[in-house]
């Protein structure tokens, strides 16, 4: 199963390649459905970020201090 930081990411070069199929001129194909690589890259973007839980998360806060509990 893929995860969903992997997806997320995935995505992420999705939306790029969108963008790119819009800007590039020569292959009309490539620039007519460039819109709609944009919208479904963003579509799993956002539903990865709703419903794919990170790996390494812990009730969905994200921890930043170098404290931890005690442990060393």
């Amino acid at each position: 199963m893929i995860k969903s930081t992997q997806l997320q990411r995935i995505a992420e070069i999705v939306m790029v390649l969108g963008i790119v199929f819009l800007c590039q001129p020569w292959v009309e194909f490539l620039h007519r459905y460039g819109l709609t690589v944009i919208i479904v890259g963003l579509l799993t973007f956002m539903f990865t970020g709703w419903f794919g839980k990170p790996d390494n998360a812990q009730d969905g806060v994200f921890d930043v201090s170098d404290h931890h509990e005690g442990k060393s």
